[in-house]
């Protein structure tokens, strides 16, 4: 088990383009053996980045932990393994689970890409981060997320919100820790 610490609010970008409905649940699923109390972004589709492949669905999903982040670095790393991805040395590519962890309270390390650069690089993940952390400022920017999304040039990458009944049902329910029975249920 990791190192416990204190309780902190982290934030972890969630990214599939393989089965990312299929992927995407089990995930949560996983990540509430960690808090059962998710709070869950918007799921929004963008284009693949970097190489040419199926577009992504990515999300944004805040929770509370004591395991340090390094420990949590390698939980993430196990949920992506047991969906079947492959972590490539360099480069971009298709993945079935893509977790990254974006914050983990104020902590700036660099080691552990801490807060991660995506969050400022990419729309897919400032922007749900902006849509459930709006007020929250970068810890090294000192900027609220909200308005780091309003000065981001929302022109360079497209888009758009999608509608996934069994995440937005667990997204309405995130309190009561509903995955096991919304991905049983057979809705969609």
């Amino acid at each position: 088990m990791g190192q416990d610490t204190d309780i902190q609010r982290v934030y972890v970008s969630l990214g599939s383009n393989i089965e990312p409905v299929e992927n995407i649940l089990l995930a949560l699923q996983e990540l509430q053996h960690i808090d059962k109390h998710l709070h869950i972004s918007s799921v929004y589709e963008s284009a693949a980045v970097g190489f040419v492949g199926e577009n992504f669905y990515n999300l944004v999903v805040s929770f509370m932990t004591t395991v340090t982040p390094k420990y949590l670095i390698s939980q993430l790393h196990s949920i992506e393994l047991s969906r079947g991805r492959k972590r490539q040395k360099k480069g971009f590519d298709a993945r079935s689970l893509d977790l990254d962890l974006l914050l983990y309270g104020n902590v700036i390390d660099q080691s552990l890409k801490l807060p991660r650069e995506d969050i400022v690089k990419y729309a897919f993940v400032l922007l749900p981060l902006a849509e459930i952390a709006p007020h929250l400022i970068h810890p090294i920017l000192g900027k609220t997320y909200a308005q780091l999304w309003k000065e981001f040039d929302q022109s360079a990458q497209w888009l758009h919100k999608v509608e996934i009944a069994k995440i937005n049902d667990l997204r309405s329910n995130n309190a009561q820790g509903e995955v096991n029975s919304l991905i049983n249920s057979g809705q969609e």
